[in-house]
């Protein structure tokens, strides 16, 4: 039996927006969702950056296209990530859950972690939270995880290779008549166990 649900899909294929859509569904259905999606941000039609936005709408720098060239701690391609800003924002969101659940008020909720990527994976608070919190028992987690390119992201085989997920492949031909799906699999998730 599976704990939690990931989309898994190349860049662009529709993971951020199925994952927004089954989130919709889950509200609606009565049940609570935390956490945070990453967003693209465009200027003039160019993409400069990402931002994490909180499912409560808080925003927060995730990376931008590097201004001036030199050396940088934490990049990705011309992206330079502000691991200030993604921890201040996303790590009281993972305590929230913890505390939440310890006092009893967690009850039927959802944790969104979109995504679990080279960019996040430079914060090594962050990836100690996502671990304890896919160990824990205290919530069904629905992320995003990149698919497998050049060097292996351990965090991300980690989750891929856990039994306790089951992972959606997302492509352009299934995305679409993907979401049901994952609704249920979440769903099918957060019934208690016998």
């Amino acid at each position: 039996m599976f704990k939690h649900v990931f989309l898994t899909g190349p860049p662009g294929v529709g993971k951020t927006t199925l994952v927004q859509k089954a989130c919709e569904a889950l509200l609606s259905s009565g049940v609570g969702v935390e956490g945070f999606y990453t967003e693209e941000v465009r200027e003039r039609g160019r993409r400069t950056g990402f931002d994490v936005v909180t499912m409560t709408g808080e925003r927060g720098h995730l990376s931008r296209i590097s201004a001036s060239p030199g050396r940088r701690e934490y990049t990705v391609g011309q992206y330079v990530v502000d691991l200030p800003a993604f921890e201040a924002l996303v790590l009281p969101l993972f305590r929230n859950v913890s505390r939440d659940h310890v006092s009893g008020l967690y009850g039927s909720k959802v944790f969104v972690i979109d995504e679990i990527g080279k960019m996040e994976l430079f914060s090594q608070s962050f990836i100690r939270a996502v671990r304890q919190i896919l160990d824990s028992s205290s919530c069904t987690v629905l992320g995003t995880i990149p698919i497998p390119k050049g060097k292996p992201l351990g965090l991300v085989e980690e989750v891929r290779s856990s039994r306790d997920v089951r992972v959606f492949a997302v492509t352009k031909e299934n995305r679409n008549a993907l979401l049901q799906d994952i609704v249920g699999a979440v769903q099918e998730c957060l019934k208690p166990t016998s």
